[in-house]
C-alpha cells in the first residue's frame, strides 16, 4: 500500500512539473518562426511619394567577446550568434512588405565581384563583351549604411527559486534571467554623418521546476526514488532577432521624426501608441514578448 502511495505521489509530481506537453525525443518538422516585431515591420505604412531607399548592411558583428557559460570546463563556442547581419537584412526587407528598403549585397561582396568577373571573361571569350544587351549592369550603390552589432551579453543578472520537502517528498522551482543588448546606427554615405542611433536591450528568461520522492518500503529495506522535472529556456538567437527588429523599428521612428522620410499616412497608430504605453507599461511586455 505504501509503495502504491509513493508511485501515485510520483505521478502527481510529474504532472505538476510539466505545465505543457514537450516532445523530448522527437523533433518538430522545419518551420518559419515569426515574432511580434516582425508583424509590426510588415504592417508599417508605405513611404509617402518617396523613392525606395537603397541601403547597405555590412557585418553586424558580435562585440561582446562572451563565451557560452559552463561550470565544468571552458568552451570555445560564443554565447551569441555570429550571423546577426542576416537578421538585420531580413528585418529591413520586411518593412512594409519590402516596399521601404532596397538592400544591396555587401557582406558577400567578394563572391559577387568574382562571379561578375567570371561572367565578363566568359562572355568576352565566346560572345564578345561589346554585343548589344550583353554588358552587365553596374552594381547599385547605397545612400545609407546600417552598422552596429551585439554590444552586450550579461548572464545571470537575476536568479532565484523556491522549494519544499516533507517526509521525503519535495518540489522545487528556479529561474534565471540573462540580458542581450544590440546597438544600431544609420550612416549617410554622402557625408559620413551618423544620422540615427539606437540601443535595444532584451531579457532572456529561463525557468525550471521539478519534484522528487524518496522513501523506504518493505520494512525499510528497499528504497524508492522518483524524479521529474522540466526546464524551458528562451533561445538566445530568438532574443537577438527580436532586439534587432525592434532596433529597426526605432530607427524608422526616429527618422520619421527628423523628417528623413514620412509615411503615406500621417496617422501613426503604432508609434503614437508606443509613446503613450511606454510611460505606464513595461517595454518588454509591450513589444518584445
Amino acid at each position: 500500500m505504501k509503495l502504491l502511495l509513493t508511485i501515485l505521489m510520483g505521478i502527481i509530481l510529474s504532472s505538476c512539473a510539466a505545465n505543457k506537453q514537450i516532445e523530448v525525443y522527437k523533433g518538430k518538422a522545419p518551420y518559419v518562426e515569426g515574432t511580434t516585431t516582425s508583424d509590426r515591420l510588415i504592417n508599417l505604412p508605405d513611404l509617402d511619394n518617396q523613392p525606395i531607399i537603397t541601403i547597405a548592411v555590412y557585418r553586424f558583428t558580435d562585440q561582446t567577446g562572451q563565451r557560452k557559460p559552463s561550470t565544468k570546463f571552458s568552451q570555445l563556442s560564443t554565447a551569441v550568434t555570429q550571423g546577426a547581419s542576416i537578421f538585420v537584412i531580413d528585418a529591413l526587407k520586411k518593412v512594409s512588405g519590402g516596399d521601404w528598403f532596397q538592400v544591396v549585397e555587401r557582406e558577400g561582396l567578394d563572391n559577387l565581384v568574382k562571379e561578375r568577373q567570371l561572367i565578363r571573361s566568359t562572355r568576352d571569350l565566346y560572345d564578345g563583351e561589346q554585343q548589344v544587351g550583353n554588358i552587365l549592369k553596374p552594381l547599385l550603390f547605397a545612400g545609407l549604411i546600417i552598422e552596429g552589432g551585439i554590444v552586450g551579453f550579461d548572464s545571470n543578472i537575476q536568479t532565484g527559486g523556491q522549494g519544499a520537502r516533507y517526509l521525503g517528498i519535495g518540489i522545487s522551482e528556479s529561474y534565471r534571467v540573462d540580458q542581450v543588448t544590440v546597438a544600431m546606427r544609420l550612416v549617410s554615405v554622402q557625408t559620413g554623418e551618423i544620422l540615427l542611433t539606437t540601443q535595444v536591450t532584451k531579457t532572456i528568461a529561463s525557468h525550471s521546476k521539478g519534484g522528487d520522492v524518496f522513501t523506504f518500503v518493505d520494512m525499510n529495506t528497499k528504497a524508492v526514488e522518483l524524479e521529474s522535472g522540466v526546464a524551458v529556456n528562451e533561445p538566445v538567437t530568438y532574443a537577438i532577432r527580436t532586439a534587432i527588429e525592434f532596433a529597426v523599428l526605432e530607427i524608422i521612428h526616429a527618422g520619421e521624426q527628423k523628417q528623413y522620410w514620412k509615411f503615406i499616412q500621417r496617422k501613426l497608430s503604432y508609434f503614437e501608441n508606443r509613446n503613450r504605453t511606454t510611460k505606464c507599461v513595461d517595454l518588454h511586455q509591450t513589444y518584445l514578448v
